[in-house]
Parts: structure tokens; sequence; C-alpha cells
């Protein structure tokens, strides 16, 4: 495996970092293949409650590689839409059915398939200098990552069009404002505040963890009473295993608790 993605575990949690710093982490298909990899690495390790994806040097992801757009390439209709099927979907496919948290550390620039890629992820922070924007439109293309799917459930479907028809790009302050981010960092503090984040998540029972964010997305996409009847379950899931109980004497005890997962 080549070293165009990183990969770091500890403290629980795992860091991925896109490595391509010279081309601002522009995404090749082996790039998004390890990405995707690294994710099923992540879902089947215990050693790892939460997942940060970063960008190394000054960029998080200037998305696909222009370079090898236009009509040098091989456009043919068939060809195009398996391409974006097989790989640059691949990343938002695998983060929808992937239970562990997943939180984007947005540095420098995040456009067009690189900003589709944060989110994508279930949390979003950023550095001061960050700046996002969904470029496709500019270059006569669509957002074949998942944008135009998050980006209206983020900020709104009014929001969202502006975004997405102009092309415009927004800096940190404006992300936060409408809600596209969590928090913003100066970017010498954005790496340790987003562990920060990420150690209080995995703090927490990991059960508990992945099934309240099973049964958001659940909610995000179903009726009510569905996912009410969904977490009844997933609640007595909970209840049933080792870990609400040691929750519960942790708690009264005022220290972390020693969690198994189930």
């Amino acid at each position: 495996m080549s070293d165009t993605v990183l990969f770091d575990v500890s403290d629980k949690i795992a860091t991925v970092t896109l490595n391509q710093p010279a081309r601002l982490n522009a995404f090749s298909d082996d790039m998004l293949g390890q990405l995707v990899q690294h994710l099923d690495e992540c879902e089947a390790r215990d050693d790892i409650a939460v997942v940060i994806l970063t960008g190394s040097g000054r960029g998080f992801c200037s998305g696909g590689d222009v370079s090898k757009m236009g009509a040098d390439a091989d456009n043919r209709a068939h060809v195009t839409r398996e391409h974006i099927s097989e790989f640059i979907q691949a990343f938002p496919k695998r983060a929808a059915r992937f239970d562990k948290p997943l939180i984007a550390a947005v540095n420098g620039v995040a456009t067009g398939g690189g900003m589709d890629l944060a989110l994508a992820c279930d949390i979003r922070v950023a550095a001061s200098s960050a700046k996002f924007a969904e470029t496709y439109a500019r270059i006569g293309l669509l957002p074949g990552g998942g944008g135009a799917w998050y980006l209206p459930r983020l900020v709104g479907r009014s929001m969202a069009m502006e975004l997405l028809l102009s092309g415009d790009f927004i800096d940190a302050d404006e992300a936060l404002r409408i809600g596209l981010v969590n928090h913003v960092w100066p970017d010498d503090e954005l790496l340790a505040n987003a562990r920060a984040l990420a150690a209080r998540i995995a703090r927490n029972p990991p059960l508990s963890v992945r099934l309240i964010k099973r049964a958001v997305d659940h909610g995000l996409n179903g009726d009510m009473n569905a996912s009410l009847d969904l977490i009844a379950s997933h609640i007595a899931v909970a209840k049933g295993g080792h870990d609400h109980g040691e929750a519960m004497r942790a708690f009264k005890e005022k220290r972390n608790g020693d969690y198994v997962g189930y």
C-alpha cells in the first residue's frame, strides 16, 4: 500500500491523513480505495472508538485531479458512470454504513470532491484557514461524491442551492455560521482540539455511541414511529449488556468507565 494515506492509532482514536500535500491532497483512485480500506480496518478493531479524517500540509482535499479531466479523458458515458460509482462514491457509501463516529478536521481548502469527503463525516471541525467550495458547476460537472445529498441536510435547501450552483468559496467563519462545521480553531490547535473532542466521545460506552449514531441516521431517513420503535430495541440491547451497568457505577463513583463494547 502506498503512503498517499497515513494511518495512526492511539488512545482509541484513529487518525487518517490524506498525504499528497504538493497537490493539496487531490485524490486518486488509489487514495479513495485506501480510505475505504482504513474504514474497514477501523470498523473491525476494538481498540478504535473514533476516527479523525484530515489532510497533510496546507489543504484538506482539493477534490479530483483536474489535470486528468477534459477532452483528453475517456468521457464515454458508461466508463464515467462506472468510475463514479466504484471510486468517487466509495467513501460516502462506506461512511454511510460505518458505525463509529467519523470527524473531519478540515485544514485549508476543501473543494469539490474534497468537500464531499468532509460532508460524509458525522462531525466537521475547521481550522481558521479552512475554505469550502462545491466547485462542480464551474467546470461543468455535478457533485458526484454526495454533495447534493448531504449539503441540503446540513445547511438547508436554499443555502445548499446557492453554494452548489454558484461554486462560491466560503471561509471557516461562514461555514460555522451556516452550520456546516461545529467549531473553528486556530490552525495550530485544530488537531489537538479535534482529538480532545474525539477523546470525550471515546470515553463513552462504545455500543451506546454506535447505536445512537445508527438511530440518528435512521431517523433522518425514516418516519418517527419507525425511529422510536428502533430506538426502543436499541435501548433494550444496551441495557442488557455489560457496559450499561458499568457506566452507572462509574457515574456514581465519579470515574471513567471500563467498557468492553457490549
